[in-house]
């Protein structure tokens, strides 16, 4: 359907080996014969986690964490988020990283999607997954430069405010996206 559109991958070389993603040129041909060097960011996969659960009064809650984010210099609220480790399924790191970063088990975990967070230059994929009925289980075991706060917000108030302010992660936009999707289709109320 789109052969037409395909570039041919030649030589690879990376310009930089890092501890969270790396930079490789690639060489790749047209169709139609041109050829020319791209720059291609490689990075693990990611998962993304939207922890839910209800209050004591039944309101719909969803667990974030408040986190200083180093690109930005600020501090952003975030869901529960991190690399899938080597060996490791995108799932496994799901509720791997949840628990890692707030503690919390859930019941049941859906994959919401996945997608290629920038396919003009990163190679990697993004996976999210809806965490239902999370509870406590342990204390926070957070990697050696994590310093994260865990608190639980209306869905309402997220779902009214991602995208602006203290919620300032595109990523994060993305997987509420998914979770929208996953509650109309099962007549969620928020």
């Amino acid at each position: 359907m789109h052969t037409h559109l395909i570039w041919k991958s030649g030589k690879r070389e990376i310009l930089y080996k890092g501890p969270i993603f790396d930079v490789a040129k690639v060489e790749r041909t047209s169709t139609d014969g041109r050829c020319a060097p791209f720059i291609e960011v490689a990075a693990p996969k990611w998962v993304t986690i939207i922890p839910v659960h209800r209050s004591k009064e039944g309101i719909p809650m969803v667990v974030m964490v408040d986190q200083f984010r180093h690109g930005s210099a600020t501090v952003t609220r975030e869901f529960p988020a991190g690399v899938v480790d080597e060996g490791e399924t995108p799932k496994e790191a799901a509720v791997r990283e949840l628990l890692e970063e707030t503690g919390l088990v859930g019941s049941r975990v859906t994959l919401l999607g996945e997608i290629n967070p920038n396919p003009a230059f990163m190679s990697n994929r993004a996976y999210f997954y809806l965490i239902e009925d999370v509870v406590p289980q342990a204390k926070q075991d957070l990697d050696e430069n994590e310093q994260i706060d865990v608190l639980s917000v209306p869905l309402e108030e997220v779902v009214e405010q991602m995208g602006t302010g203290i919620y300032d992660n595109g990523i994060m936009m993305i997987a509420l996206g998914f979770f929208m999707r996953e509650a109309k289709r099962r007549r969620m109320t928020i």
